[in-house]
């Protein structure tokens, strides 16, 4: 038996605060029993209680393996910090802001507690640590915090000690593990016979493979202080134990305790924070997706790019101490209210979302329903796939088999809430399926292959479906890229092509399986329905969730505003609104189009989908206008009298100026032209038609306007200030140059697993209501007060003009903030844009923030052959088109833009690319 006594770490450590390092003595027990150990910590509590300020509770937090209490450093510094600010604030109430105590343990036989030589499963270390708490007389309220494995452990202590406890937080971990799965590659690969020893005692290895499970290297000083513990084989006895003591089955020794644990969580009834790296070859998204089934009210934020050691990659500290803010109140007492006999998490949602009132809700299949026996056509699909011609499926039809296919869905299991990934392109089979998962309450998640692969593997993996539901090449990329889900082919594949693809059912099996299967009651307009996902033009693609009552005021929005009747038809070349035909109870098509490139739609194509259809209604997104009016010179006379009987035209997708909308009028000349504002968040909130926008032309405002706001909709802008950050309290003020604020009866519940991009994108300010664009406040004093609007930061900049009409003006991230205060892009790109040799252009910033200088970045009608300065004729045509000062322009071949709609120019990567070229980089393409 190797023992050695507990110390304290070098003083020299970067970033710990030796005055945090702690030595005490703990009775034993279980193992120990009879025995005293040696425990190392870490603990801010002196230096609080030398402030002399007033102590909200003790965080305990619990580091895994091969770390060590170091990993908590920033924690315990920036609550000291916190504190010390508070002391120091002239404020008397800010001075009396309570304040966290840390406590970061080292387990016996890690870091640098004393080394017991004795094998510690997880009941023993459970125990442990009550013992070590027991000592201290640690007494509520507690705040449990756990990393790896020392999330099991500090789970454990918390289901043991709900009366002293008010809340956990997580970073990556897992409380259970699916009987018949393997363990994870690395964790095999370490256990594996000879290997466990050679691997994670006698040689570092394992401590070393887990130090570089970042985004970026550790600072060479970070990562030798995380060794420091560890450097020789004697002291590395518990990485070892850790890694033995892995429960890979239920004939582990600390596989009860591991169900235990994960059962008692199940029943908290607490605030919970779980910060989660993706990234991360050990704790993937699958350990997460069950965290969140057992703790289902938890505040999750998943950081794209973030990996194992989730606490190096991104300034945790910082969220913890926003989220322990948000839940002061929540975290003050002690003790969760749940009963050990509480419904499960799906069942407390089911339960919830009944006792709302839905007296005005008709759901999306409503129409489907109502016409289960009209014969007339619902749904075309003009693809040419398989060498077959267009599909016209009627409603009959339609309804029969979303009722089938919903029915089978039920038989293989599918339930409310679960989460359903379609890899189906646009047309009959894909409305099918959309609308089967609805009406049974699964929660379907659509993220289409304009993401790219990348893109689109994040989107799946970060929502996590139960199912998948794909044509082959969908099913292809699920098999190679391993994404999650039981796997639902749309065709019946041969046994093989099946095994191969992991594919358990076909859409003909669940209509097989379906035949006797009654229907689930149909959900609630409270329960979540959807999961879309934004461009990525500004970072990872975002899932935005969506409940049935909001898309069902989606389809009313757009059924109201623009008139949409039985007889309309929709012609849909942008997918989000490819669906929603059946929802407005009149028959769509989507034209002979590769959807994930918009670019790929022709002005024959256009036509042949109107003349199959009959539809007077199209929508486009601006690069498949681009596209369409291109090939407008292919159109026969039989075309353009098919599509002279269009008459509503909307470009959705991105504000586009006149010029490129009135082109439309040359291939739709009877169709009025509308351009309306949204995002993905919220797809309509305002309109305004070409007239419009002509109308609005020849003023002082810049940008492209995009109208008022449509139906119950309201907009404010938030003014920036001298940094370009939008600080001001939104208001109605015209002239004012801020971030977009919208509300909106179908504006989105929340993102998925994002709950700061939540946070911020709700952030809580002063709302005027007695402007243009809202309820004007009631002159009547005793007026009962209406209920508080959902408020969105959409992210892009502009204005409102005096008649309350909005101006887009970029994105916040794209505003060149100088010397003498913000700037917008888009007023000088479209001065850009006037130049006749310009087809495209973005003005971009270069150079330290509040210095920046402003840089034209043009793509010309000629198409430049290599990215450069602009020639000297062009870059003073440029300069003069426009009053804002230019240091540069130049010149590419294409400007990049996002790869969904090939239409949302990446403003960003061009700064980076802009400013390399200016300081002498390569002239390498942008």
């Amino acid at each position: 038996m190797v023992t050695e006594a507990a110390s304290r770490p070098p003083h020299d450590l970067p970033g710990l605060d030796p005055r945090f390092s702690r030595v005490t003595a703990v009775p034993g027990s279980g193992v120990d029993a009879g025995l005293t150990r040696d425990w190392h910590y870490l603990d801010n509590g002196d230096e609080l209680a030398r402030l002399g300020v007033p102590i909200a509770g003790t965080i305990l937090a619990v580091h895994g393996n091969p770390t060590w209490s170091y990993y908590w450093r920033e924690l315990l510094t920036q609550t000291l910090q916190a504190a010390e600010d508070g002391a120091a604030a002239d404020d008397a109430s800010a001075a009396a802001a309570p304040a966290w105590r840390v406590i970061a343990v080292d387990q016996l036989d890690m870091g640098f507690s004393e080394r017991t030589g004795i094998h510690r499963p997880l009941a023993q270390r459970v125990a442990d640590l009550t013992a070590f708490t027991e000592a201290l007389s640690l007494d509520g309220p507690v705040i449990s915090l756990g990393h790896d494995w020392g999330g099991v452990v500090s789970l454990g202590w918390a289901v043991d000690h709900a009366e002293q406890l008010t809340g956990v937080m997580l970073l990556n971990t897992a409380v259970h593990h699916e009987t018949g799965k393997p363990i994870p590659a690395p964790l095999r690969l370490a256990r594996a016979r000879g290997m466990l020893a050679a691997s994670t005692v006698r040689t570092p290895a394992f401590l070393e493979t887990t130090l570089a499970l970042t985004s970026e290297p550790l600072d060479p000083a970070v990562k030798d202080a995380y060794r420091a513990p560890y450097r020789t084989a004697a002291r590395r006895g518990g990485i070892g134990g850790f890694v033995a003591d892995i429960p890979v089955d239920s004939s582990h020794e600390s596989f009860s305790e591991l169900d235990r644990i994960a059962t008692a969580v199940a029943q908290l009834d607490l605030p919970a924070l779980m910060l989660w790296g993706p990234r991360d070859p050990i704790f993937s998204d699958y350990y997460l997706d069950d965290l969140i089934e057992r703790l289902p009210h938890a505040n999750v934020h998943r950081f794209e790019g973030a990996g194992h050691l989730v606490a190096e990659d991104v300034p945790y500290a910082d969220f913890v101490l926003t989220w322990l803010g948000d839940n002061a109140a929540s975290l003050a007492s002690p003790g969760s209210d749940s009963a050990p006999a509480s419904p499960s998490p799906r069942e407390a949602i089911a339960a919830a979302s009944a006792t709302s009132d839905d007296s005005s809700f008709v759901p999306l299949w409503h129409n489907l329903d109502k016409r289960a026996d009209d014969t007339a056509t619902a749904v075309i699909d003009m693809s040419t796939r398989g060498n077959r011609g267009p599909q016209q499926v009627s409603w009959r039809q339609l309804s029969d088999r979303v009722n089938r296919i919903a029915a089978g869905l039920t038989a293989i299991g599918v339930r409310k809430g679960q989460r359903v990934s379609l890899l189906v392109p646009p047309g009959p089979t894909l409305t099918a399926v959309v609308y089967a998962c609805l009406r049974i309450g699964a929660v379907i998640v659509v993220a289409d292959a304009g993401l790219g692969v990348k893109g689109l593997t994040r989107a799946v993996r970060g929502s996590w479906p139960d199912f998948v539901i794909g044509e082959a090449p969908g099913l292809i990329a699920a098999r190679t890229l391993g994404w999650p889900g039981v796997r639902i082919s749309t065709a019946q594949l041969p046994k093989v092509s099946a095994a191969t693809l992991g594919v358990s059912y076909s859409l003909r099996d669940l209509i097989t399986l379906g035949a006797n299967t009654p229907l689930p009651a149909e959900p609630r307009s409270g329960d979540d329905a959807a999961i879309l996902f934004t461009s990525g033009s500004t970072g990872p693609a975002k899932g935005v969730v969506y409940r049935h009552g909001q898309l069902s005021a989606l389809r009313d929005v757009l059924a109201s505003h623009f008139e949409v009747t039985s007889d309309t038809g929709l012609v849909t070349g942008f997918a989000p609104f490819a669906l929603l035909g059946p929802a407005l109870g009149t028959r769509s098509v989507t034209p002979e189009m590769d959807v994930s490139a918009p670019r790929t739609l022709t002005a024959r194509a256009v036509a042949a989908a109107v003349e199959a259809s009959g539809a007077s209604m199209v929508f486009l997104s601006p690069a498949a206008i681009l596209n369409v009016v291109a090939t407008a010179g292919d159109l026969t006379s039989n075309d353009r009298s098919e599509l002279e009987r269009v008459r509503s035209f909307l470009s959705t997708g991105a504000p586009i100026g006149s010029e490129l909308l009135a082109s439309v009028g040359t291939i739709m000349p009877n169709a009025t032209a509308h351009s309306p504002y949204g995002m993905t968040e919220c797809l309509l909130v305002t309109d305004i038609t070409l007239d419009g926008i002509r109308a609005a032309a020849g003023g002082a405002n810049t940008g492209v306007c995009v109208g008022k706001p449509i139906g119950e909709n309201q907009l404010r802008i938030s003014a920036l200030d001298e940094h370009g950050a939008a600080t001001g309290s939104p208001s109605t003020e015209p002239g004012v140059l801020g971030e977009i604020v919208v509300s909106a009866p179908h504006l989105k519940d929340h993102y998925d697993r994002l709950w700061l991009t939540d946070r911020e994108a709700a952030r809580e300010t002063t709302v005027e209501t007695d402007a243009v664009g809202s309820a004007a406040a009631s002159d009547a004093t005793d007026a009962p007060a209406a209920p508080a609007a959902r408020w969105h930061r959409t992210g892009d900049v502009g204005h409102l003009d005096e008649l309350g009409r909005l101006w887009v003006e970029g994105r916040l991230p794209h505003v060149i903030v100088t010397s003498t205060g913000p700037i917008a892009p888009v007023g000088a790109e479209q001065d850009v844009e006037s130049v006749a040799a310009v087809r495209r252009a973005a003005v971009v910033g270069v150079g330290p923030h509040q210095l920046r200088q402003a840089v034209a970045v043009v793509e010309t009608v000629s198409p430049t052959r290599r990215p450069g300065l602009a020639s000297p004729e062009l870059t003073a045509a440029v300069r003069e088109s426009t009053t804002l000062p230019l240091v540069a322009v130049l010149a590419v071949p294409e400007l990049p833009t996002d790869i969904r709609h090939n239409s949302k120019i990446d403003r960003s990567r061009l700064s980076v690319w802009a400013e390399r070229l200016l300081a002498g980089g390569k002239p390498t393409a942008p």
